[in-house]
């Protein structure tokens, strides 16, 4: 069975199908598949691409590399205030938050195959798919703590739903790498391959999906989405107005410094 091109014109994501299976990977390796303006909005047309595709009937998200995603490009100038700072407000309702929302809304399975680090909107992309699978050697990694910032992107709702209270506090607020077998067993995801497994199990997953009873995948959704994630756009916007504020920050500011020169962060607590 070949392997075909679904979209053309797309340049930081890459989307091909085989048979009934789709495949969206994230192409910026040399940053680690950091989320730029050019790679949110070629990932939003890819998902709405096979959320609509009727001859799609699983997909599965991953990043060429050696990462799923580390999160924000902090290096993308992107939209800005007024007064010169991110528009992270502006960010995350009209690029993040689409791509989450349509991953949970879309009628059929969406498999996450997470090699190497999924950290900040990359874990937040993950934790959106249904199924997430990972390689031995994955990390995942709440890191906006780290800059003075809040988890966002769903993952304060993505993250407690799957693990509980307790842990996704211990992530959001400790911002330390959570280890894929550490992941597994904390019930954050399903399934931990070998790394050099980890491609073809994926598609073998993906594969099973895409042969299964979509209307059914499609309803067991409807059914999880009612019951954990019904509040889910007043959160995304509770997130999008609380990152708002933390962006505007003395510590956001140092944050970003911070990382940018390679050094701790010294945080004053302003």
């Amino acid at each position: 069975m070949g392997v075909d091109e679904v979209a053309g014109g797309l340049r930081a994501v890459g989307l091909t199908r085989t048979g009934a299976a789709a495949r969206i990977e994230l192409r910026r390796p040399e940053r680690m598949n950091a989320w730029d303006r050019q790679l949110g909005l070629d990932l939003l047309a890819a998902v709405r691409a096979v959320a609509d595709d009727p001859q799609v009937r699983a997909v599965q998200v991953t990043g060429a590399g050696r990462a799923f995603s580390s999160g924000a490009d902090l290096r993308d100038r992107g939209e800005r205030t007024p007064d010169g700072r991110p528009d992270v407000y502006k960010v995350l309702t009209e690029r993040y938050h689409p791509i989450i929302t349509a991953i949970r809304e879309m009628p059929k399975p969406v498999v996450a195959a997470v090699n190497g680090a999924a950290a900040g909107i990359g874990l937040s992309l993950a934790l959106a798919c249904d199924l997430v699978v990972a390689a031995e050697s994955a990390y995942f990694l709440l890191a906006f703590v780290n800059i003075g910032l809040v988890p966002d992107g769903g993952s304060s709702l993505l993250v407690p739903s799957r693990i509980g209270f307790a842990r996704a506090a211990e992530l959001a607020m400790l911002g330390e790498r959570l280890p894929a077998p550490t992941a597994l067993e904390w019930g954050l995801i399903n399934r931990v391959w070998p790394d050099a497994e980890l491609a073809a199990r994926a598609d073998e997953l993906t594969a099973r999906l895409a042969g299964g009873p979509t209307r059914s995948y499609a309803g067991i959704k409807r059914q999880l989405n009612r019951w954990l994630y019904a509040g889910m756009a007043a959160q995304l916007e509770f997130e999008a107005q609380v990152q708002r504020e933390m962006s505007a920050t003395d510590d956001f500011a140092e944050g970003v410094a911070a990382f940018t020169e390679k050094r701790p962060a010294r945080f004053a607590g302003a």
